[in-house]
Parts: C-alpha cells; structure tokens; sequence
C-alpha cells in the first residue's frame, strides 16, 4: 500500500510510520492544525496574555498594592481571567494563571503570585 504525506500529497519513502515527506510540510500541517481557527479565542487568548503581562510587570516580588487607575493605564482589561479563588473569610481572588488581585477599599489591589 502506497503512504501519501498528509500535507501535500506526494508518495512517501522511508519508513513504515512516516506520515511526512519532510521537515517543511510536517511544519506546515501542524501550523495549520493548531491555528486558532476563530477570532473570538484568539482575541480572548491575547487579551489574557495582555493581563498576564501587566500583572507580572507590576509585582516582580510575588506580592505587593497597586491602585486600579495604574491598572487601567496599563490597558488592563478586569473582565478577562481564567479563574476565581474564594478564601474561607469570604474575600474573592481573581487570577490569571497564577499572578492574581485582590480587590481592596478605596480602588486599590493586592497582587499575589500563587506558589
């Protein structure tokens, strides 16, 4: 039986598992497998990393206060995380990853970094 390479087509020749006729197309199929296909989880993914960024930039110790208009300065974007933590006192982090906020009094926020 006769292998074709999975991205462009031509015979393969070499070995019985080669899905591949080199380096170029196994690059060019995976490209395309791992494309993000919609602009939603694209737009979505760059807007964590954005928030990500900023919260990394802004605490390099690990923990520290920061006022929210610094935040929005920065081009932070609150609506965007990927998970919440709710302490057993009832206070609410908001992470990213692992660099979180906490909301305080007065339009300040605690930067964590979870271990």
């Amino acid at each position: 039986m006769e292998k074709l390479c999975l991205e462009c087509g031509e015979k393969l020749i070499g070995r019985a598992d080669k899905k591949f006729c080199g380096d170029y197309c196994r690059n060019a199929y995976n490209n395309k497998l791992n494309k993000d296909s919609k602009n939603l989880i694209r737009n979505i993914n760059n807007r964590l990393r954005k928030n990500y960024r900023i919260l990394e930039s802004l605490n390099p110790e690990g923990k520290t206060k920061t006022t929210k208009s610094k935040l929005l300065n920065k081009g932070f974007d609150f609506e965007y995380f990927t998970n919440t933590y709710t302490t057993q006192k009832g206070s609410t982090y908001y992470f990213l990853y692992d660099q979180g906020y906490l909301p305080l009094d007065n339009d300040f926020y605690m930067l964590v970094k979870r271990e």
